[in-house]
């Protein structure tokens, strides 16, 4: 999240980085409830230093996600005729980072390069019965394909041998999206018509602000809590500014290990726990939505006591601030695997 904290790890590690998650989700409009299932790659990312002072970081990571599937069967005027609308796709980041180490390993700058690029889909299907069946269909197709920059900034500030405050800030410049935007129609005969390619249309990515402050006890104890503002309400979507507003996210957790230095398993593993509290960017039918999360998870070191096995259980519950949109529960099982590797060390021979 803060390209400057890179060089705070060992100079002489290795990190590869591998994420997967799992979701459990229920949906309920007031009449109907839902269950799906569906899982994905969270992230793939190294990091290593290249200097004393350097270090790297690069990865691939799914920055949104398209998926729903509705409709109805409606008579009018003893017309039967169907409404169904989904989509599908999202977008992915390719990323690289610099962080360098200014003064004595407690000031860092950094930034990141990413490449977006993906499709999303969006599908309108009116099918009416009248003897037979016809359909008429519109196909809406959005596909990016541009860069991102994100810089950050990170102190340290120890205040004995073990312990230490850290403050990190991070931000990221409003980006006017390249894109291609493909409209297709299907008339109830059968004809498609493709509409103009579009590149001219304005999709945006607001400009976020984050900031977050950590205590660490070596070998013992992590407390941090994180604050991100992001404004949505002057980014653009098919050149429109009021679909959206801005939004805020507030986090807080911990990390306890009992006994660093015990052999006995279960006083190395890392217990750990968190809040957050967002509420949505969406503004639909001039309603939103707040999100409340909570987790806990657990460290599972590995027998080199330097890699690990992460994993975590989190529950969401996504409420809207009207009862005619779809209140959600999410349940979610989060697995990764950390490989921290001593790389760089020169052995000395007598």
């Amino acid at each position: 999240m803060n390209p400057a904290s890179y060089t705070s790890m060992d100079s002489l590690t290795f990190i590869f980085d591998v994420g997967a998650a799992g979701q459990l989700s229920w949906f309920d409009d007031g009449v109907n409830r839902e269950r799906r299932i569906n899982g994905n790659i969270d992230y793939i990312a190294l990091q290593f230093p290249v200097h004393r002072r350097i270090a790297v970081s690069a990865g691939l990571l799914p920055y949104s996600h398209v998926g729903y599937d509705y409709g109805a069967t409606k008579i009018n005027e003893g017309i039967n005729y169907s409404e169904r609308f989904y989509g599908k796709g999202g977008l992915n980041e390719v990323y690289a980072g610099l962080s360098i180490d200014i003064w004595k390993k407690r000031l860092s700058v950094g930034a990141n390069i990413g490449y977006f690029f993906g499709r999303i889909t969006h599908n309108q299907t009116l099918s009416v019965v009248a003897g037979t069946t016809s359909s008429t269909v519109r196909i809406k197709e959005l596909e990016v394909r541009d860069y991102k920059l994100d810089l950050g900034v990170q102190y340290t500030h120890p205040f004995s041998a073990t312990e230490s405050f850290t403050f990190g800030a991070a931000y990221s410049p409003k980006k006017k999206l390249n894109t291609t935007s493909y409209d297709i129609f299907t008339d109830p005969n059968g004809v498609i018509t493709e509409g103009d390619t579009t590149t001219s249309h304005a999709f945006d990515l607001p400009h976020s602000i984050g900031a977050g402050l950590s205590y660490v006890k070596q070998n013992k104890l992590t407390l941090a809590t994180d604050f991100l503002y992001e404004n949505w309400g002057q980014a653009r979507i098919f050149d429109k500014t009021n679909d959206f507003k801005n939004r805020i996210r507030v986090a807080a957790g911990g990390e306890y290990i009992p006994n660093y230095r015990n052999r006995a398993y279960f006083n190395q593993v890392r217990y750990r726990a968190g809040i957050h509290y967002s509420n949505s960017y969406l503004t639909i039918n001039n309603s939103t939505y707040n999100e409340f999360g909570a987790s806990v998870g657990l460290g599972l070191p590995l027998i080199d006591n330097r890699s690990f096995v992460n994993v975590s259980f989190e529950y969401v519950k996504i409420k809207p601030d009207s009862k005619r949109l779809i209140d959600q529960q999410h349940f979610r099982f989060t697995v990764n695997y950390t490989f921290n590797e001593r790389w760089f060390y020169k052995f000395k021979v007598d």
